[in-house]
């Protein structure tokens, strides 16, 4: 149970960069925010890799190579759902893209990350 919250913990952590990362891009400098939310969820990928390696599941057996390979591979697949997510969301209701990155965000979170990361990426 101790590494489900802290994954969460991460995965808060990893969100602030990611969200502050959009935000930035979006509001203060213009960026169009499908860019700016592909840019923050790279950010906040990065973030939650390095946390969860080292802190979350403890995992220095395997080398960072193997770890990165397969965690690039869930994260590509996260990436994408959380980019079409948004755009479907913000296009299709009068969601604006803050609110519609909440709702992806949550979704993917308690769906497909936690538990791929666990069995998949740091086995």
């Amino acid at each position: 149970m101790t590494t489900f919250f802290r994954a969460q913990a991460s995965s808060i952590i990893a969100t602030l960069v990611d969200f502050t990362t959009t935000i930035v891009l979006k509001e203060l400098f213009g960026l169009w925010y499908v860019l700016a939310n592909i840019t923050g969820v790279t950010c906040g990928g990065v973030t939650n890799f390095l946390i969860n390696k080292d802190w979350v599941f403890n995992e220095s057996k395997r080398g960072v190579h193997v770890q990165a390979g397969r965690y690039f591979l869930i994260w590509s697949g996260n990436f994408l759902l959380n980019a079409g997510g948004v755009w479907l969301l913000t296009q299709s209701s009068d969601l604006g893209y803050l609110h519609a990155k909440m709702i992806v965000s949550l979704i993917l979170a308690f769906t497909y990350n936690f538990f791929l990361q666990k069995h998949f990426v740091f086995k």
